[in-house]
């Protein structure tokens, strides 16, 4: 992706939908975090209107997709604040060194920036902070879950021309620096710390995540965060709602819609979320169809 591409993109459709620019956009003195002026929010839906049509963009944008999410979560957050983002993470990649070297000094470049300079990092404590998925206030508080801190290294390193991509292992999310002839791998829960370098078998290779298998990951952890606790499903309603904008997803997240609408009181949306969802497993499994119909049956009796 080009620098800059798909953020050009989020940055003017906003502008252009609300109609309304925030009086202010300078980055915050180096040491202060992500600070906002007040000004317009989203319209209702907007939020919703724009991830959609940046997720099925020819290069969706990672930031603007991981903002949109935070502002689905706060809705106080509007364009102006999605320019601020963008400005802060061109910030930090100006104060990258230019082309340090290969692989290797990429990663200690940034290690060295974010991790140590700004503190960027993880702690235990925010796997149970619905704020450590949502990217504007993981830019503010400089804490996150591993996927986000992630998100932070590679957009920032992006910008500075950095060979960077996100490495989805299994229960954690790092970054690669370089090509799998020289690669560094970072991670930035833990600041930056440098875990592993040198070439990989394919055997032993994990996935290189693209933009929309990040949001993907993002989303899943708010649902799992929120999943079984009745005053957290506001959260994974507009979750799931966000992850059926994805080009591709799972059926069963109707079905998980459909129950979350029942838990919230919603019972014909809930019910008819159902039986949608048992239209499309009956092909591959009618025993299946058949129970779900029975559950929709009884959301729909609870109206009596």
């Amino acid at each position: 992706m080009a620098p800059g591409g798909g953020r050009q993109r989020g940055r003017a459709r906003a502008v252009r939908t609300a109609g309304v620019h925030r009086p202010s956009l300078l980055p915050p003195l180096p040491g202060a975090g992500v600070s906002y002026e007040p000004g317009a929010s989203y319209e209702p839906g907007e939020v919703r209107r724009l991830f959609a049509e940046e997720a099925r963009a020819e290069r969706p944008d990672l930031a603007t997709l991981c903002f949109l999410i935070g502002a689905e979560a706060d809705p106080s957050l509007g364009p102006g604040d999605l320019d601020a983002l963008q400005v802060e993470l061109d910030r930090f990649a100006g104060e990258l060194p230019y082309r340090p070297g290969g692989a290797r000094e990429w990663a200690e470049a940034v290690r060295g920036l974010l991790g140590e300079r700004y503190g960027f990092r993880g702690d235990a404590s925010d796997y149970q902070r619905l704020d450590s998925s949502l990217l504007p206030q993981v830019l503010e508080r400089r804490r996150g879950l591993p996927i986000l801190l992630s998100v932070v290294w590679i957009e920032v390193a992006r910008r500075a021309g950095a060979p960077v991509y996100g490495i989805a292992a299994p229960g954690h999310f790092v970054v690669g620096f370089g090509s799998r002839a020289e690669r560094v791998v970072a991670d930035p829960f833990d600041g930056g710390r440098v875990i592993e370098a040198g070439p990989r078998s394919p055997a032993q290779e994990v996935g290189a995540a693209d933009p929309l298998a990040v949001v993907s990951r993002i989303l899943n952890n708010i649902r799992a965060w929120a999943s079984g606790q009745l005053d957290r499903s506001e959260a994974a309603l507009w979750a799931v709602d966000l992850s059926l904008l994805l080009p591709s997803h799972p059926a069963q997240l109707r079905y998980e819609r459909g129950k979350l609408l029942i838990q919230r009181g919603d019972y014909l949306g809930g019910a008819a979320e159902l039986e949608a969802y048992a239209e499309i497993v009956e092909p591959v499994d009618e025993s299946a169809a058949e129970k779900v119909r029975g559950e929709a049956l009884g959301a729909r009796s609870l109206l009596n």
